[in-house]
């Protein structure tokens, strides 16, 4: 049996159209996949499974650290989408200390659905919010994909292995 190796992640590094923003976000929450499901009901069958019938919206949300110039004319247009790639240090740790470090790297295409605003209070730090609607999601590790979804291209990949191939086949 080989040893525990724990994997820890804390801290990363935006960038929205190759413009590093390096201290400007506060956080980052990358797209989560949410299986859409059916209910399948059948005379028979002594329950109702569900089925898996597709992926529901993705989306994307940043908390910023302040109103920021290099990024404004992204976030303010709903329109035009914009490429974002969101760097990490991947850290692995046996019981004799860090063993590894190894990029994590996130990119993700979206179109901003909810612009910077924020509340001004006497006293605190303004921390305006964004939101994005993610059409396309890659995550690496090492350089590796883990997973891939673009929704407008119907590309759904785990670990490399096609999960559509065959849906997109019989769709012609």
């Amino acid at each position: 049996m080989g040893a525990l190796i724990l994997s820890t992640l804390s801290n990363a590094n935006i960038y929205v159209n190759g413009i590093s923003l390096l201290g400007r976000a506060k956080e980052i929450q990358l797209p989560q996949l949410k299986h859409k499901m059916v209910e399948h009901k059948g005379l028979g069958l002594a329950g109702s499974p569900e089925l898996w019938a597709g992926l529901d919206k993705m989306e994307s949300k940043i908390t910023w650290s302040s109103l920021h110039p290099e990024v404004m004319p992204a976030a303010f247009n709903g329109i035009t989408a914009s490429q974002l790639m969101v760097r990490s240090d991947y850290a692995q740790y046996t019981s004799g200390g860090m063993v590894a470090e190894l990029p994590l790297v996130a990119l993700i295409t979206g179109t901003f659905k909810e612009s910077p605003g924020g509340t001004f209070k006497q006293h605190e730090a303004l921390e305006p919010e964004s939101s994005l609607s993610v059409t396309y999601y890659m995550l690496m590790l090492a350089g590796i994909p883990q997973i891939e979804v673009d929704v407008l291209a119907n590309v759904y990949n785990i670990l490399g292995q096609d999960q559509l191939a065959q849906f997109r086949a019989n769709l012609g």
